[in-house]
């Protein structure tokens, strides 16, 4: 949600501070802001608003150590007064992700020591906790001191005014990263913030705090033991985080999932046969041990995992719920130690499903799979097993591409449990790697519908509700498009299994209500359609994606896009497609932020 950048060096860091703040706009914020030290001063700007903002304040603004910060307003409203950096007696800054639940407490002890809040936030609290254990110069043990009185999440960044070239950074339950340079180093919260000025980094671990300076850093674990993490070295690079000729991020997501399809299913579609070990080493071993699974998942994720419902169930016959994450530990279940728990995150951070991952473990669930866009993520680090999706970087806030390579993930992990469990022959998987290797040309096909869908948009320009229907393991298909609708048009859009119109929504329907409907030619295609004349009855106007041989036509009221082909059970992928191309171009048609909707942030790191 919000992003942090820091950096230490022998040249002017405000550039740094700044390009990297541009590059984390895509989690979503309502103000910035950075501080500098210089000749043994603070020196703060901040600004509500965008980044541009910010950048032009500080262009005369000079520091060699300085953190910076984009803020997703949670306690205080968005302001300049709130924006982060905070200060505390001109001496201690602090930048903060996360949520101090203890705040309020902590407050009333330090405005009782004399300590003056000038914001509504949190993080204000840190601030002034550093500075009333600050002694002898020594900010690393003022901030280890700070943060054993702290509960709750946070990744920070801590200066002082008189060490101009130290650096405290920590984690616990937001991320943060490392970069290291020569006689200089950074931190982020996103590695797209730093590769500007490297591509060596070190992941921190859950409760580390690294002291940066010019020519080295240390890094202690929760318990103040001096450790050693790992240097990475990032597959990233300037151009997969750089618009290119597209309008937004979001269409050029669009348009990146054939190749985001066929980097992720690369290892298996080079092969001839399905084996567990895409899952991890111990795949062999747990795998054939599962009675059941349970996907622990929210917004886009959830959707995913609710398609792969259908797939598990129907082709590999196995028993699956899925759950949003934010919900499951908060009520009380009845765990099976054969159960495989598996998370999807495209950020693996989300904060919601990383706590429903360690919930489900303290109950007993050791069988644990992590689908996931980032390698070294926390949910990638806390799971047994792990599939990386490959989507490569996603700046939209609106998910596109890490949602069809999470469905691509479940796919395979459905065909290598059905090949396990004896429910899929070697004809039928020679079939399936077949359709896997062809689903990337398949989805550039259904990109090449864009400008009709373009056209459709322009239906709901002044419309404020729309209804998405679908049936069967397409129904999800159709709430992830409503999601969609919702995000970046602001049009209140809600899905419905087609079956339930007559049971309340049909109520709604009129005029004024488009229907969107995803018709593929499957076994429930009749049925889809007498839901369909239900609505035309009613004088709605329908929208639907249909499958190139399901002999839909247009008529009053009826607009029909014909899909290029029917994928069978991949078909939720190519559906999901046009739906994704139509919020898109709704929001154009709309005038609205399409790769920033307000009050929206990219990765959820708070619960």
């Amino acid at each position: 949600m919000c992003g942090i950048v820091g950096a230490v060096a022998k040249r002017n860091i405000v550039p740094i501070l700044v390009n990297g703040l541009l590059r984390l706009e895509y989690r979503g914020y309502d103000s910035a802001g950075l501080v500098v030290v210089h000749d043994g001063k603070l020196d703060r700007v901040r600004s509500a608003g965008r980044v541009a903002e910010l950048k032009d304040k500080s262009a005369h603004t000079y520091g060699e150590l300085g953190i910076a910060h984009t803020r997703w307003a949670t306690h205080g409203v968005p302001s300049e007064r709130n924006a982060h950096p905070h200060m505390s007696r001109n001496l201690i800054a602090v930048v903060h992700n996360g949520i101090i639940e203890n705040y309020e407490e902590l407050r009333t002890e330090l405005t009782a020591q004399g300590y003056e809040f000038t914001s509504d936030t949190d993080t204000e609290v840190i601030a002034h906790l550093v500075h009333s254990h600050y002694k002898q110069g020594n900010l690393l043990l003022a901030t280890q001191t700070a943060l054993k009185e702290l509960v709750g999440a946070y990744a920070i960044g801590v200066v002082a005014a008189d060490n101009p070239h130290q650096l405290i950074a920590a984690r616990k339950g937001s991320p943060l990263l490392l970069g290291v340079g020569k006689g200089e180093h950074f931190v982020a919260s996103d590695m797209s913030a730093l590769l500007q000025v490297t591509k060596n980094v070190v992941y921190l671990e859950e409760g580390d705090v690294v002291e940066v300076n010019l020519a080295d850093y240390r890094i202690f674990d929760q318990q103040g033991n001096a450790v050693q993490r790992p240097v990475h070295v990032s597959e990233l690079d300037n151009d997969s985080v750089e618009l290119g000729e597209y309008q937004h991020y979001m269409q050029k997501e669009i348009h990146e999932q054939p190749q985001a399809l066929a980097n992720t299913l690369e290892s298996v579609c080079n092969s001839q046969s399905l084996v567990p070990g895409i899952f991890g080493a111990d795949a062999n071993t747990i795998f054939p041990q599962i009675e059941n699974i349970l996907i622990l998942a929210c917004g886009t994720s959830n959707h995913s995992g609710q398609v792969a419902r259908y797939w598990l169930e129907e082709i590999a016959g196995i028993p699956c719920s899925v759950e949003i994450a934010s919900e499951y530990r908060y009520r009380v279940s009845v765990p099976n130690p054969k159960t495989l728990v598996v998370t999807i995150s495209q950020s693996g951070e989300t904060a919601d499903t990383l706590a429903a991952l360690i919930h489900a473990k303290a109950t007993g669930h050791n069988f644990t799979l992590g689908i996931c866009n980032v390698p070294e993520s926390a949910i990638i680090r806390q799971s047994k097993l792990r599939l990386l999706t490959r989507a490569g970087p996603e700046i939209g806030v609106a998910s596109t591409k890490a949602f069809t390579t999470q469905l691509a993930a479940l796919f395979l992990l459905t065909l290598v449990l059905a090949k396990l469990r004896g429910r899929l022959d070697a004809a039928q998987e020679q079939q399936f790697l077949h359709e896997l290797r062809h689903l990337p040309t398949a989805v550039q096909k259904v990109l090449a519908l864009e400008p009709k869908i373009a056209a459709m948009a322009k239906y709901f320009a002044n419309k404020h509700h729309a209804l998405f229907l679908g049936r069967g393991m397409h129904f999800p298909i159709a709430a992830e498009g409503a999601l969609k609708l919702k995000e970046i048009s602001y049009i209140h859009a809600e899905a419905y299994p087609a079956g339930e119109l007559k049971h309340g929504p049909l109520a709604l329907v009129d005029a004024d209500m488009p229907v969107v409907s995803v018709a593929p030619n499957d076994t429930l295609l009749e049925k889809l359609k007498s839901n369909l004349q239900e609505v035309k009855a009613r004088g709605g106007e329908l929208f639907v994606f249909a499958d190139a041989d399901t002999h839909m036509k247009e008529s009053d009221g009826v607009h029909i896009l014909q899909m290029p082909e029917h994928a069978g059970f991949l078909s939720p992928i190519l559906h999901t497609i046009p739906l994704q191309l139509l919020a898109y171009y709704v929001a154009l048609e709309k005038g609205t932020d399409v790769d920033k909707p307000r009050n929206l942030a990219k990765s959820v790191t708070v619960e």
